[in-house]
């Protein structure tokens, strides 16, 4: 599992908080993860779909990363986006944490 790591010319804004998970490392699928937030009544979702995989774009060229290679395919496969935002209070993302690592690690 893993997030995005801080640029070290920046500092991110926190906008959106997606998750990865290593399914050599996970057990937990994501949505498997999505579904135990949902039951605690915390909104998380897949990462979004990639626009070669939307209808409208089904007939369209796809280039791929390279030799069997497609990082948005991955990404999609692997990613949660997590409850993110200026709103979100440090209890709010503690309780968010403390799911996400139960359901995990089975802390």
């Amino acid at each position: 599992m893993g997030f995005m790591p801080e640029a070290s010319y920046g500092q991110t804004n926190r906008w959106l908080t997606v998750m990865t998970l290593d399914s050599a490392q996970i057990s937990i699928t994501p949505m498997k993860l999505i579904e135990a937030l949902e039951a605690e009544n915390i909104e998380a979702r897949p990462v979004w779909k990639p626009m070669h995989l939307q209808p409208l774009f089904a007939d369209c060229m796809y280039f791929t990363h390279g030799d069997n290679e497609s990082v948005s395919d991955r990404l999609f496969s692997r990613g949660v986006c997590l409850p993110s935002g200026s709103s979100l209070t440090l209890e709010k993302q503690q309780r968010v944490i403390t799911i996400v690592r139960h359901k995990l690690l089975g802390d």
